[in-house]
């Protein structure tokens, strides 16, 4: 051996070479075939056959054999006889040329790759006519990386891998590894730990407490959803009902052994309860793996990856397919503002801030305990990037409700003056965080132009959903923050005291077409002390039902597509627990029952009135009659559509109001459509006559009028005929 050969020989054997081909497989020496292989833990390795045995190096887990090989395949395969008495035959994978395209590489260097699990983790292939998996992922900072797993004894000496240039990324095709658990094993080149982590593009992982990733084929799962797809591309959501039922899969319902579901019975009970409902969608919270249940899959490890505590990727495509043909949409909430600190996951990943920013100002959520992306890095777009897009393309996913997004958009989110640093232009932005989100929603809009991009923003950041080419996020939707506090304020306040607070209302529309809004009652507000909402509303059992009736029919008329999150429909006394099913059995009460009623009839009403949801997004769609009756908290509006206008007239308080006079937008007759305080909702069943006549005493402004008599606590919504 030359002193360079020799040299790499011992790398290898340390456990420390970035490239352990120059060592390993066939190779010629002074004019002779010799062949190589890396084997711990075994007593004899043979060559294609045990009348070739090859020859251990002292005191070493090398095996060679020099000779004449030219009958040798370009493949052979290596006999070995494993320290446990077990013998496997295996293709040995050092005869393999690398793999991954140079071209695929630079785009991901770049940030421009849009499918880079395409290359990275671990893909099934064939390769010369062979089946196996090529392992790949992005450590740059490592001295060596080797795959492990049952296949090896889980012994990173065994399958070193080679790293690609100065792309940072490692391969290695194992040949006849085609399923079973696998991680990385990296030798951190600052410290020389050798750490064990999950694969980052993993699309399938063991069930938690177990952390390793699991090698998941190419999906043969045959979709029946091609009439709802051509739906989706020729609807204009913006001018059509959109209602979104909010669901943590963990604890809407569990089998009877308080066990968790699996995706394909959810789909099924699912879809068809949130259906009779009559919402339009289904918002999944996260269900990309996480390690910790508490976190309500906020904290995720998984970014290809459904957790596996409902099944398997196949049952997640079952579970989407199932509710369109329903017709039902699905979004998924995505979390691409932190991640968790797991010692398997992204966490100083390969012994330096990777997927983290460096910078301690930078690095890390205060509040959550977790680490903020660096979207200054390429890799980390494009490793964002082609997670979305795989949720939307492999899961056939409708939309996606980006979480957290005003965290990312600001330096100095949750952080005191002193603990972060302004941008190069003096400001509190972050910079890179505005161009990877204006870069998601291009790739989103380019490549599945018919999903929704949902932003849950709580800031008054201006442009979050105009288009990226006016300067703006290019987000479709953005959360109604403002509007969610200011009406849960008021609705807590008793009734003797919302006069006071009439401006909580009426503030609303006036920044209501600002942005494309969602009108959200979310988890959070439902939990941690913040009393379910039914336990936000004051007075007793039934005044809260009326209150809360109220609430449902005064979103649902509020310009702006409507989100509600489970157990909200059956009016929930307790506070949303993660670790319990919701309260099933409120619904087979009167009360209770009456609230659902009123949602499904609030659901059809807006399918069947353009008015409620055709200029949702257009100051057109709203008109003030009256928001100035702070005496009697009573407010009152017109939404409207083409050729339609609806009239809105809500009562904050518990009396009746007789002979309450509005103005109106023509002369006719008008008919109660909705009345939340109708007795099929359990309500006091005041109502008006069938039709009310309208007369020609001007009034609000207007020429016509009509009187009403307004039940207690409740919502009209009122018709010409």
């Amino acid at each position: 051996m030359t002193p360079s050969e020799q040299t790499d020989l011992a790398r290898l054997l340390a456990a420390r070479h970035h490239d352990p081909f120059v060592v390993l497989g066939r190779h010629q020496a002074d004019g002779t075939d010799i062949v190589r292989t890396l084997q711990p833990r075994c007593r004899a390795v043979f060559l294609e056959s045990r009348d070739r045995p090859m020859q251990r190096a002292d005191n070493s887990d090398l095996f060679s054999l020099g000779g004449d090989f030219a009958e040798l395949p370009p493949h052979y395969r290596l006999i070995v006889e494993g320290d446990d008495g077990q013998t496997y035959e295996r293709h040995d994978p050092y005869t393999f040329l690398p793999v991954i395209d140079t071209a695929e590489l630079a785009a991901f260097n770049a940030g421009t790759h849009r499918a880079a699990q395409q290359m990275l983790g671990a893909n099934v292939r064939v390769i010369d006519g062979i089946r196996g998996t090529l392992f790949a992922v992005w450590a740059p900072n490592a001295v060596r990386v080797s795959v492990v797993g049952a296949f090896n004894s889980w012994d990173g000496r065994a399958n070193p891998m080679r790293v690609r240039g100065d792309s940072g990324v490692w391969e290695l095709f194992m040949p006849d590894v085609l399923d079973g658990p696998y991680k990385f094993e990296i030798c951190q080149r600052e410290t020389g730990n050798v750490v064990l982590k999950s694969d980052p593009y993993a699309r399938r992982s063991e069930l938690r407490p177990d952390t390793a990733s699991l090698i998941e084929a190419e999906s043969d799962y045959r979709w029946s959803d091609d009439a709802w797809r051509d739906e989706r591309r020729r609807s204009d959501w913006q001018a059509e009902a959109l209602s979104v039922f909010e669901v943590h899969l963990g604890s809407w319902r569990r089998n009877v052994d308080g066990t968790f579901m699996n995706y394909r019975t959810l789909a099924k009970e699912l879809a068809s309860y949130v259906r009779a409902l009559g919402f339009t969608h289904i918002e999944l919270m996260p269900v990309s793996e996480h390690p910790l249940d508490e976190s309500w899959g906020y904290q995720t490890t998984g970014y290809f990856s459904p957790t596996s505590r409902f099944g398997t990727p196949d049952d997640l495509r079952f579970f989407v397919d199932h509710c369109h043909q329903q017709n039902l949409g699905v979004i998924l909430d995505w979390v691409p503002a932190h991640f968790p600190r797991d010692a398997h996951a992204l966490a100083n990943f390969d012994g330096t801030s990777l997927y983290e920013y460096h910078d301690p100002k930078k690095a890390e959520h205060r509040d959550w305990g977790t680490l903020v992306f660096n979207y200054e890095r390429d890799e980390v777009r494009s490793f964002l990037i082609s997670s979305a897009l795989y949720w939307l393309r492999e899961f056939h996913i409708d939309g996606m409700r980006v979480d957290a997004v005003a965290s990312m958009l600001y330096l100095n989110f949750s952080r005191q003056a002193e603990d972060w640093q302004p941008n190069r232009y003096g400001g509190h932005q972050n910079l890179e965080a505005v161009d990877f989100l204006t870069a998601l929603n291009t790739a989103i809009r380019e490549v599945c132009p018919e999903v929704l991009m949902i932003a849950e923003e709580s800031t008054d950041w201006h442009g979050v959903t105009n288009p990226v080419a006016d300067g703006g996020l290019g987000f479709h939707m953005k959360w109604n923050m403002g509007w969610m506090h200011d009406t849960l304020n008021y609705f807590s306040k008793d009734p003797i005291h919302r006069n006071h607070h009439q401006d909580w209302l009426t503030f609303a529309p006036s920044y209501a077409f600002n942005e494309k809004f969602m009108l959200p009652l979310s988890h959070d507000e439902v939990v941690h002390l913040k009393r379910s909402l039914a336990g936000k509303m004051p007075g007793d059992e039934w005044q809260q039902l009326a209150n809360l009736r109220l609430l449902y029919t005064y979103q649902w008329c509020f310009p702006g597509k409507k989100l509600l999150f489970m157990g909200g429909e059956f009016a929930q006394t307790r506070e949303w627990d993660a670790n319990a099913t919701v309260q099933w059995e409120r619904l087979g009460q009167q009360g209770p029952a009456g609230v659902s009623s009123l949602l499904t009839d609030l659901n059809e009403l807006q399918k069947k009135l353009p008015a409620l949801s055709a200029w949702d997004f257009d100051a057109r769609g709203f008109e003030w009659i009256d928001g100035d009756d702070r005496d009697g908290s009573v407010i009152a509006f017109l939404r409207h559509a083409p050729a339609q206008s609806v009239v809105v007239v809500l009562n904050f308080t518990p009396l009746v109001r007789e002979a309450y006079r509005i103005g109106v937008p023509a002369a006719g007759q008008y008919v109660e459509v909705l009345n939340s305080d109708d007795e099929r909702y359990d309500g006091s069943n005041v109502r008006n006559a069938s039709s009310v006549v309208s007369e020609a005493v001007a009034w609000h402004g207007r020429e016509h009028s009509i009187l009403l008599t307004l039940p207690p606590l409740a919502g009209l919504v009122i018709i010409a005929s």
